[in-house]
């Protein structure tokens, strides 16, 4: 049985798997999104939100 690793490599060589992969690239620049990103992060390490 192949590792989970090695099954995600083989899904990225496919070609839904690069266009998931460019939609994935596209979201992660929206800064409306860089937004929520920080605020779960900061909820998860249970900080303050001006944390560096």
């Amino acid at each position: 049985m192949a590792s989970i690793i090695a099954r995600v490599k083989n899904y990225l060589r496919t070609p839904q798997g690069q266009r998931n992969m460019e939609k994935a690239k596209t979201m992660a620049r929206d800064p409306r999104n860089q937004q929520r990103i920080r605020g779960l992060l900061s909820r998860f390490r249970g900080g303050s939100t001006h944390r560096r």
